[in-house]
């Protein structure tokens, strides 16, 4: 059988299959659909701005080395001015990011980008071998992932940078949407799948007097993921065709975490349909829209309208298409929203003190109630039932005198009124939380001590104060 011949060029043989599309490719054409689909990614959704500062997190895998390559060749290719740097996380675990750390300063002098490395046992006092040996295996990934999450903000402050750029691809966005689907976790599908994602500080930075860029928060860090479309085998295969240098050896404390299930499910359903992958990524994008933000709003089309900035008096409709669920974008996102801020409206007026009306469902028509009562016999004399001041017959009492008449309306007690005599219900939705944050340390959280603060009070309780030293003799 004679070789196949590339798809794109009807000259080299064929040395690739591509997964995404299972295209047969020879490995320059690869290369350069590679790198181009990258760029694509990043000038439609306007990553970049021209000159800035872009921290790249290097780890010393394949796919932040992927990514320190393409942006460097994309950089001078396309003249885009950036200034990239190397930011790496040590967490303190022998054997591995000892030696996976080696390949990202190698790197670092390949490509002649500065590097800096911020250790867990620097910013925290511990280190995950530290934390595995108190805690065990099981639930390890938690204090990882909290930790690397805000020593990357952290280290991005270090070195006055903004905006931090991650190796994640189609493949880890797959898993972790699968992941939130499993534990019920629809919220966090926004950030998730979001190729952006950003918690800008109440305090914005300054610029410098001299016009250099002034100190960078760590709350108000952006990150991006430019391989957000990449499979992690076509990242596998850029990188062994351009001979790039990275390490490969797994976390030995990573096998017990859940994503591994969700992995190996990501895995099966590609071996049967390469391009389930993909469609898991923009199902979670589609889901995420279905979400009520932190106001109550859907972020889909689903019926919000909003005023345009020109005219106030002009409504504009938004442009996504289909959102919510519905074929014209105006069907469960929206009622669940609504539905949500109308909950939340009436637990802040029960808590506020505020009355609450109740409008009666009954009206007058020509002198006639809808039950068949007439309203002018109503109103009349006391009947018969009304006995010292008793009415035992619910439709023929007259409503009391008073502006509530004229609205149909009965206003009910407030909350202070009848405190003392209604218990507390158990339903009551929980308030809303607002990004503020920690207490402790400064970092953005919708609490008044940050997850990593808490996890560190935790740890820091269980360390013994003093050292116990056994001598010889």
């Amino acid at each position: 059988m004679p070789p196949h011949v590339c798809q794109i060029c009807n000259t080299a043989r064929a040395q690739i299959l591509r997964p995404k599309n299972h295209a047969r490719i020879c490995a320059p054409c690869f290369i350069a659909i590679f790198e181009r689909e990258v760029a694509e990614t990043i000038t439609a959704n306007h990553l970049f701005q021209p000159g800035e500062r872009v921290a790249i997190g290097a780890s010393g895998g394949k796919d932040s080395t992927v990514l320190a390559s393409v942006l460097k060749t994309l950089n001078e290719r396309h003249a885009w001015g950036l200034d990239l740097v190397l930011l790496s996380i040590d967490e303190g675990i022998t054997g591995y990011r000892d030696h996976s750390l080696e390949a990202v300063k190698r790197n670092s002098a390949e490509y002649e980008l500065p590097l800096k490395i911020v250790s867990y046992e620097e910013l925290y006092g511990w280190s995950m071998d530290q934390v595995v040996a108190q805690i065990g295996k099981k639930g390890n990934c938690t204090y990882c992932g909290v930790f690397r999450r805000q020593a990357l903000d952290r280290g991005a402050a270090m070195l006055g940078v903004g905006h931090v750029v991650t190796g994640h691809n189609a493949d880890d966005v797959a898993e972790t949407v699968l992941m939130n689907l499993l534990r019920g976790d629809l919220p966090r599908l926004s950030r998730a799948t979001s190729i952006v994602t950003s918690t800008p500080s109440a305090s914005r930075p300054k610029p410098a007097a001299d016009g250099l860029p002034g100190a960078v928060s760590f709350t108000d860090v952006k990150r991006s993921k430019p391989l957000m479309y990449a499979y992690e085998k076509e990242i596998v295969m850029y990188a062994h065709h351009k001979k790039l240098d990275y390490f490969s050896t797994e976390c030995m404390y990573s096998p017990e975490a859940f994503r591994g299930s969700a992995r190996t499910l990501i895995k099966n359903l590609e071996r049967i349909r390469p391009e389930s992958i993909l469609d898991v990524v923009r199902s979670g994008v589609d889901m995420a829209k279905l979400v009520p933000d932190a106001d109550g709003n859907c972020k889909g089309a689903c019926r919000n309208k909003k005023t345009s900035g020109n005219d106030v008096g002009e409504v504009v409709e938004e442009e996504a298409e289909g959102g919510c669920g519905g074929t014209d974008g105006q069907e469960a996102g929206g009622e669940m929203a609504e539905m949500e801020q109308k909950l939340f409206q009436d637990a802040q007026a029960e808590e506020n003190g505020a009355e609450t009306e109740i409008t009666m469902p009954a009206k007058a028509v020509d002198g006639q109630r809808h039950d068949g009562h007439d309203v002018s016999s109503t109103a009349a004399a006391p009947t018969a039932n009304e006995i010292n001041g008793q009415n035992h017959d619910r439709h023929t009492r007259p409503l009391p005198p008073g502006p509530a008449l004229d609205g149909g309306t009965i206003p009910i007690r407030t909350k202070q009124e009848k405190k003392s005599s209604r218990k507390p219900t158990k339903d009551a939705p929980p308030p809303r939380q607002k990004l503020g944050q920690c207490d402790r340390c400064g970092y953005l959280s919708s609490q008044a001590v940050c997850k990593a603060c808490m996890l560190l009070e935790g740890l820091n309780k269980a360390r013994p104060r003093t050292g116990i030293e056994v001598g010889g003799g």
